[in-house]
């Protein structure tokens, strides 16, 4: 690993489960800092810009979804949402404030490590990885080289982890992919986990690009199989 090793912000209001988190990264070899609750969170993200953050859901003050929302705001780090609460309403809510991943309570702390691993071995922008060719499709624009996204000519804000799965999908228009190969393709292929964390970035992609998931322009979903780019 060249340089400092990636920082780590672990943000949860339990000291005990941040302080074996926190072992666990280390021995991992990354740095980490920690915060108790979501406005130290939302501080420390600005004066630290870690490479990603471990924000737990339910926090006194602050909750993470607001605390998520501010990042945003300021940062493209990578964020992982920490939830006790496994209902299905609770992760598209985070994921819909940009988190890029969710993990429930409880859970391994090598699970969560290796998550975190998988994550920051991903190129977080298109200038790191090989850019490939200026993609259209009707009035969406895609430059891997210059990491944008246009709509109607107008800029479109995505995260890291959106813009790759964007980007993949319009890498192959037409064509069919199941969960499991954008998981791959945009997650890693050591990634484990809920494979309709895919569903829920569509959500969030659709949203963002204005497309009507009952008739879509840009994301297809192909029943039985998963997604694929282009007109119906």
């Amino acid at each position: 690993m060249t340089g400092s090793p990636p920082l780590v912000l672990v943000v949860d209001d339990e000291p005990p489960l941040v302080h074996l988190v926190r072992s666990y990264l280390v021995r991992e070899g990354f740095r980490v800092a920690e915060a108790g609750d979501g406005e130290a969170a939302v501080r420390l993200v600005r004066d630290l810009a870690p490479d990603l953050v471990v924000l737990d859901l339910m926090m006194p003050g602050i909750d993470g979804i607001e605390a998520c929302r501010r990042i945003r705001a300021f940062s493209d780090c990578y964020v992982v949402m920490l939830t006790a609460r496994a209902e299905e309403v609770d992760m598209l809510i985070g994921l819909a404030v940009g988190a890029d991943d969710y993990i429930t309570k409880p859970f391994s702390p090598r699970e969560l490590t290796a998550r975190v691993r998988a994550m920051l071995r991903r190129p977080r922008t298109a200038s790191e990885a090989a850019a490939g060719p200026l993609r259209r499709v009707g009035s969406l624009e895609i430059d891997p080289a210059a990491h944008e996204v246009r709509l109607d000519g107008q800029p479109v804000g995505l995260t890291p982890l959106e813009f790759r799965l964007l980007e993949t999908l319009a890498a192959q228009p037409r064509v069919a992919l199941s969960r499991r190969q954008l998981i791959d393709r945009v997650w890693g292929t050591d990634w484990v986990g809920d494979e309709h964390l895919v569903d829920a970035h569509i959500v969030r992609l659709r949203r963002k690009l204005g497309d009507d998931p009952a008739t879509p322009r840009y994301v297809q979903t192909v029943r039985g199989v998963g997604y694929r780019m282009g007109p119906g």
